[in-house]
């Protein structure tokens, strides 16, 4: 009876869950924070929300008055990316003269290959230098369909007040934490100075993990003979 009684809450809880469920899923960017002056990878997660068409491309606009001088994307089978850059009045990035900036990413479908109904993909790209002067950066997004259907997810969310209805991916950006604290933003540079730093740290550990081997085999060496010696002297004097 008790076990009956825990199926029956557990099924109305699930079904509570899912009756306060969002009707639709919206285009969203991944991490949702990211550090001012770093490079951050960021992941575009699309989720097809016609119960009949496909999605065939989605567009990433970047904001101009924020520009990226560096924009890469990650091979998504099925998918190829366009990066459009475009003339920009000069504006200095992590020291240098920034006459050209990246303004949209573009992935769409080669033949044969789509989102379909109830599913979803991701895009990626490493973007940066993240702007300094900015608490947020909202990427609109153009999602485009095989029956000729575009939804614009362009609305900006305001401080504490309800979503959009088509509310733009945004990337919160935050003060730079320092190494070894990135909340998906890493500075310029960082990857490979890592890298040397944790393959000096093993190289390390190893030397003195071996050394502590031979002194505690030297150890037990040493102690191995004088037992071996007074049991000797044991003998003789018994």
């Amino acid at each position: 009876m008790i076990t009956r009684s825990a199926n029956v809450l557990a099924i109305s809880g699930i079904a509570l869950a899912l009756g306060s469920a969002p009707a639709h899923a919206h285009v969203s960017a991944q991490p949702e924070e990211a550090e001012k002056g770093g490079y951050a990878k960021i992941v575009f997660r699309v989720p097809n929300e016609d119960p009949v068409a496909g999605t065939v491309q989605v567009k990433v606009t970047l904001p101009e008055q924020y520009p990226l001088s560096s924009v890469r994307t990650k091979p998504v089978p099925g998918w190829t990316a366009q990066v459009e850059k475009a003339q920009i009045a000069p504006v200095e990035v992590d020291g240098a003269q920034v006459t050209e900036a990246v303004r949209s990413i573009t992935w769409t479908a080669e033949p044969g290959t789509r989102i379909g109904p109830d599913q979803f993909n991701e895009f990626e790209a490493t973007l940066g230098a993240m702007p300094e002067n900015a608490d947020e950066l909202l990427l609109p997004t153009t999602q485009t369909y095989d029956n000729g259907k575009v939804v614009e997810w362009n609305q900006p969310t305001p401080p504490g007040g309800e979503e959009p209805e088509h509310p733009a991916p945004t990337v919160k950006l935050i003060a730079a934490q320092g190494e070894g604290h990135s909340h998906g933003g890493t500075p310029a540079g960082a990857p490979e100075e890592a890298a040397d730093q944790h393959g000096s740290s093993d190289e390390t550990a190893r030397y003195l993990g071996g050394a502590g081997l031979l002194v505690g085999a030297l150890g037990v060496g040493v102690g191995a003979g004088a037992l071996v010696r007074g049991r000797r002297s044991g003998g003789e004097k018994s």
